[in-house]
């Protein structure tokens, strides 16, 4: 099974997180955040959301940063599902989700790889408001989530 998936299609998070657990009797916990489109952003109605990515660089870039969890935290494995295209409020956009012996690791590894994911992961975020599409700028308090780790939007 692959690490890292970025597709249009919808995914089924039980699915996803049996085919990571496996038959892996090490396994003593599993953490998963699933992130969905919401209908508000900053204050505007949001009907729809676009991304864009580069195909290639996206994979490695998303390959590295579980590299980095896997050295960071005593975790099994990780999986990470981001969708790309046009997607409507409700609609599933990222999965991320890690195995380990106990739940302490794998809390902190999946919340490390979704602080990563925010601020580092090559991707391009396009609202449709009431008063037309706009680009979504990095936001601050992802930065600082970044930073809490050791990590910086720079040096990432």
């Amino acid at each position: 099974m692959a690490r890292v998936s970025i597709q249009h299609q919808d995914f089924n998070v039980a699915d996803e997180i049996a085919a990571l657990r496996g038959a892996d009797a090490r396994v003593g916990a599993v953490c998963s955040f699933v992130g969905t489109v919401r209908d508000r952003s900053d204050g505007a109605c949001v009907s729809a959301m676009e991304l864009e990515h580069y195909p290639g660089m996206t994979e490695r870039a998303i390959e590295a940063m579980i590299d980095a969890a896997l050295s960071r935290f005593d975790i099994h494995a990780a999986r990470v599902i981001h969708r790309v295209g046009l997607l409507q409020p409700l609609d599933q956009i990222v999965l991320v989700a890690v195995t380990s012996a106990h739940r302490g690791e794998s809390f902190r590894a999946c919340e490390f790889l979704m602080d990563y994911l925010k601020t580092q992961a090559p991707f391009w975020k396009k609202e449709q408001t009431p008063e037309g599409a706009r680009w979504v700028d990095a936001r601050v308090a992802d930065d600082a989530a970044l930073a809490r780790w050791g990590i910086t939007a720079g040096n990432a």
